[in-house]
């Protein structure tokens, strides 16, 4: 039997070639899962995600940086003159007039380097137009520099030998695969991190103790970085019966298949997959091309995240979508899930591919690029005062149809598998205009269908309870987030009533808190207490100070280990 190095991100394994089969869309449920999120909003985020790099990938603007900004849904870039704001606008970007040029901007993370001053990383903000370093010690104060205290410092990563497959460099513990590639010649590769390779010419092994071999790193040398330059290497793949596979291990979701490559966008999400529990894990990314102190070596053009890492992940692949963007490189020594802060760092793969000329290995599948027809018949069947109902007439495609997406402008919202879709959390007596396009296994998206009018019916401002009945999972140490949206006029009563309808294994674990459309956050229950007994639906009463209308969200942290637990439902009276 033929066999296969698939590109598992940190497992090397040794499968039957079988055809692929069509799956859910695995990057969106981990997303969903990290980010707090629902899976319709997860899917949204990517597509909103991919458009915002078509609107960059054609935008030639002098701009002080670009990010993803997940409220609007959209490409925001920074400039510093009207006219530049004009052209991102007619391109469908936001614009931000900003004082700070990329040349001021790069000039001072220069000063910052001349110092001399030791630093965890130094690089540009670009939401904040300045300059950010984080240190674990002090750092001299200096105009335009924002310095940030952290705890510990960033470390490459290595492992013991972990369940999984991954790859031995000689006899040394694991590291993780990143992404198959080819050189001109045909020959197989995979490139991976710079302090994996480093060896020269050593052999590369899918089984601890030097066993079944699969290659070379490094070979002849030449072939790893892991300096000022970056962090990226290249293993051959010269074994007889391998050859390599873009087929990304998800580790118990659906696999994904890379499509292609592109460089990471500030504010967008990416996940990562590796040989370390719990191997495929999720993120934003906080910062683009920073300089990161590892304590042993300086490596400017790093991207940093807020996802975590373990140990044996370093050289697997990140993720935005089914786009290669990153070998993982290092991490903080520990990681909590869900923080916002610096916890993981890649290095831009089209870097590596570029520097050694190679060709990224892209899943081929059926070879299907046609996407399916634009929907057709786009129609309202009903609204209320805030949503409205839609049907249309399927599309078509050479092999099929999976899914619509419902538009707003350029947000989805909705997406599903049928013809039908409801659309809610609108105000009252306000004209909408939707479109819906169809989507393929592939991942071809179809054309917008014609756009159809709908107007929400007047709302008489008695409604006073607002509810969400979707499911979301109560994982350990994580926080389900579920939000609602009120069209209520006037103020919240001094006292809303919250129902819960959610169990869990541990009540004692649980944080549960009710934020407001301010942003205030009214504490429903605090975790604590011993034994553990059961938490069942159950209705709160909190003392709030806000408006009605507007988002109210329920945050449910779950605080200790081994607890099962789902929220399928919630709801506040104001």
């Amino acid at each position: 039997m033929r066999k296969v190095l698939a590109v598992f991100c940190g497992a090397l394994l040794v499968l039957p070639v079988v055809p692929a089969l069509a799956s859910a869309d695995p990057v969106a449920d981990a997303v969903a899962r990290d980010l707090g999120i629902s899976a319709v909003d997860a899917r949204a985020r990517l597509v909103q995600q991919d458009r915002a790099h078509v609107v960059s990938d054609g935008l030639r603007v002098s701009d002080a940086g670009r990010w993803f900004d997940a409220t609007s849904g959209r490409l925001t870039v920074a400039v510093t003159r009207a006219e530049d704001a004009s052209v991102v606008r007619a391109a469908g970007a936001e614009a931000v007039l900003v004082s700070r040029s990329a040349a001021q901007l790069s000039a001072l993370v220069s000063r910052v380097k001349a110092l001399g001053h030791s630093f965890r990383s130094v690089g540009v903000d670009v939401r904040r137009n300045d300059v950010v370093v984080s240190v674990v010690g002090s750092f001299p104060a200096l105009d335009g520099v924002r310095v940030v205290q952290v705890s510990q410092p960033f470390v490459q990563q290595s492992g013991e030998v972990n369940p999984g497959d991954p790859w031995w460099p000689g006899s040394e513990s694991n590291c993780s695969v990143g992404f198959p590639a080819v050189d001109s010649s045909g020959g197989k590769h995979f490139v991976t991190a710079g302090h994996c390779t480093n060896d020269v010419s050593q052999a590369a092994y899918g089984e601890s103790g030097q066993r079944n071999r699969i290659g070379t790193s490094n070979a002849g040398g030449g072939r790893s970085v892991n300096a000022r330059e970056g962090d990226m290497g290249v293993v051959a793949v010269t074994e007889s019966g391998w050859t390599v596979s873009p087929v990304v291990n998800t580790w118990g979701s659906p696999a994904v298949t890379v499509t292609g490559s592109k460089d990471a966008l500030v504010g967008e999400a990416v996940c990562h997959s590796g040989n370390t529990a719990p191997q495929f894990e999720c993120g934003v990314v906080n910062s683009v091309n920073q300089t990161v102190d590892y304590g042993s070596v300086v490596i400017d053009g790093l991207t940093l995240t807020t996802a975590c890492s373990q140990g044996g992940d370093s050289g697997g692949a990140w993720l935005a979508g089914s786009s290669a963007v990153g070998l993982h490189s290092g991490g903080q020594s520990s990681c909590s899930p869900g923080s916002t802060g610096d916890n993981s760092i890649f290095q831009p793969v089209n870097e590596a591919l570029t520097k050694w000329n190679l060709t990224l290995v892209v899943g081929s599948g059926s070879g299907d690029v046609e996407p399916p027809t634009a929907p057709t018949g786009l129609r309202s069947v009903g609204a209320t005062s805030t949503g409205v109902s839609l049907e249309w007439t399927a599309a078509s495609d050479n092999v099929g149809v999976t899914g619509y997406d419902v538009l707003s402008g350029s947000t989805v919202v909705a997406s599903v598998a049928g013809t039908s879709a409801s659309v809610s959390g609108l105000t009252p007596d306000t004209s909408y205009s939707f479109t819906v396009v169809a989507r393929d296994a592939a991942g071809n998206v179809s054309k917008q269908s014609d756009a159809v009018s709908v107007r929400t019916q007047p709302g008489s401002g008695g409604e006073r309870t607002f509810s969400n009945g979707e499911d979301y999972p109560i994982r350990d140490f994580q926080v389900a987030v579920s939000r609602v949206v009120s069209t209520a006029s006037g103020a919240a009563a001094a006292s809303v009533t919250v129902q819960v309808d959610a169990t869990h294994t541990c009540s004692q674990d649980l944080n549960i808190t009710l934020v407001g459309p301010s942003g205030r956050s009214y504490p429903l229950q605090r975790y604590g207490g011993y034994p553990c007994t059961a938490f069942q639906p159950k209705a709160f009463t909190a003392r709030v100070s806000e408006r009605a209308a507007g988002t109210w969200t329920l945050r449910i942290g779950d605080n200790g280990p081994s607890d099962v637990g789902l929220l399928s439902g919630w709801s506040v009276t104001v």
